[in-house]
């Protein structure tokens, strides 16, 4: 959770500045912004199936350091690039190995939890991410307006990544089987250590490399539909500062978003956690992406304080209900050794939607307005919710694996 915290602290440090930093010190145009920061979500994306191949077929441990060496070092890249083009080049090649570092992180992370408290723990895993996105955005605004410089949060990011590759070499990993106990809600053996998990060639063809290494084909429909709420978040993350800005006249109040909507997931988090213990992830799903649905219609409806405000707090409480249930359900339908994979998956769906939310919301608030791409963010959620009762909690209860 330290290091998670870390490696998300120093993303969500730069993510809500990053568009500014472009306009003011390269006078990049709104499209062009969405094109230089959707080049790292497409290598996060790109790297996703083969980081849960890696994590799944290699020791997790050396993955995992291998991943957060890679990412704690591209911070350095920022600080050296003096041009538009080097500077989309660095952060285009740091989105692999940020996506190779979730997938393996988050692994491990179910690897060290009890079979019998996983849906649970995964949830309080869950609350580092929250905690950084609550933390992140407030100290980079605040220090950016204080002093002005972005190359003071490029070493701050480089620093506070460092720590969590430190920490992250302290992870002792077990090394031998551990079965899982009646009634944990997996009733699946473990068969080889956790540090390395063996191929499986049982349902997966001849060959010992084949499409489910690299993507859960169960999953596929929990993937579909978590792109749409990737698609909604990403518009909404990377255009906030400008928008707020820009339509509302609300300056300085991105920080203060933020840490809104991450004590909505914090709560909700802490809310749901009875549920989860009990299983109830098909009803946690259920709430989080109704609860979502009302936060973006509210900050597209009512373009002021309260719309703003309000549907920070909503967002919140949504996805703090949705991605535990998500994760905990596509893990449910995954075995040990495709657990890397199962992970990957959701996280690929994430990236897909987040990457087309940066370049369309680029592409319509240049060509229409920032309204019309806030409209299209409301109308994206409201299909995905549309997805999710139709056939995303069909697929899972058909999926979901028993042995």
């Amino acid at each position: 959770m330290i290091a998670n915290f870390s490696l998300f602290f120093a993303f969500y440090l730069l993510t809500p500045l990053l568009p500014l930093y472009l306009v003011e010190r390269f006078d990049a145009t709104k499209d062009v912004v969405g094109l230089v920061l959707s080049g790292y979500t497409l290598t996060a994306l790109l790297a996703r199936p083969f980081s849960g191949f890696l994590v799944d077929t290699f020791p997790r441990k050396k993955v995992l350091m291998v991943c957060f060496f890679l990412f704690f070092i591209f911070f350095g890249g920022y600080l050296g690039a003096a041009s538009l083009l080097l500077f989309t080049m660095v952060r285009t090649l740091h989105g692999a190995p940020f996506g190779a570092l979730t997938v393996a992180n988050s692994t491990m992370a179910i690897d060290v939890l009890p079979s019998s408290r996983r849906n649970e723990g995964i949830g309080y895993y869950g609350l580092s991410n929250n905690l950084a996105m609550a933390l992140a955005p407030t100290v980079a605004i605040y220090l950016y307006r204080l002093t002005d410089n972005f190359q003071l949060l490029f070493w701050l990011a480089l620093i506070i990544a460092g720590l969590g590759l430190l920490v992250d070499s302290r992870i002792q990993t077990q090394n031998h089987p551990r079965p899982r106990p009646s009634g944990s809600g997996d009733l699946r053996p473990e068969s080889k250590p956790h540090s390395a998990a063996a191929p499986l060639h049982h349902k997966r063809g001849r060959g010992w490399v084949s499409l489910d290494r690299f993507f859960l084909l169960r999953g596929w429909i929990l993937a579909l539909n978590m792109m749409f709420y990737g698609f909604c978040f990403g518009v909404l993350s990377n255009y906030l500062a400008i928008y707020s800005k820009e339509v509302m006249s609300i300056t300085g109040g991105t920080g203060t978003w933020f840490l809104l909507v991450s004590l909505g997931l914090i709560a909700s988090r802490l809310q749901g956690a009875k549920a989860l213990r009990e299983g109830k992830l098909v009803m946690n799903a259920a709430e989080g992406t109704i609860i979502s649905s009302f936060a973006y219609l509210l900050f597209v409806v009512s373009p002021n304080a309260f719309g703003y405000y309000g549907s920070a707090i909503l967002l919140g409480l949504g996805n703090g209900h949705l991605w535990p249930a998500f994760q905990n359900m596509i893990i449910s339908m995954a075995r040990h050794n495709e657990r890397g994979t199962a992970n990957s998956t959701l996280l690929i769906s994430w990236d897909i939607g987040i990457g087309l939310g940066v370049l369309l919301g680029g592409l319509v608030s240049e060509h229409l307005s920032y309204t019309a791409a806030f409209w299209m963010v409301a109308l994206a959620q409201l299909l995905g919710t549309a997805i999710f009762f139709l056939f995303t909690r069909t697929s899972y209860n058909k999926g979901i694996l028993t042995l």
